[in-house]
């Protein structure tokens, strides 16, 4: 999925730099942050619900090291930090 999702994103940019038109080229790439602004927000739910989850019953230390950060770093993500 992540290739083929990245493979789009640069699809789409390149397309957006072809757009002759400055205007409309200026609208277009706000439009595609704007869409990736919101995809972003919805990963972070995603990742702060895995690591809610991963939290039950275990010390944030133990989470973070299930996913390969701090513990620390952990519970700044299950806070949205």
């Amino acid at each position: 999925m992540t290739e083929a999702l990245t493979s789009a994103i640069e699809s789409e940019t390149g397309r957006l730099a072809q757009i002759p038109d400055a205007v409309e080229r200026f609208h277009a790439a706000r439009k595609l942050r704007e869409i990736l602004t919101a995809a972003n927000r919805q990963t972070q739910e995603v990742e702060r619900g895995a690591v809610s989850e991963l939290k039950e019953g275990r010390p944030w230390r133990v989470v973070g090291e299930l996913l390969g950060v701090s513990g620390s770093r952990a519970e700044q993500i299950a806070k949205g930090r």
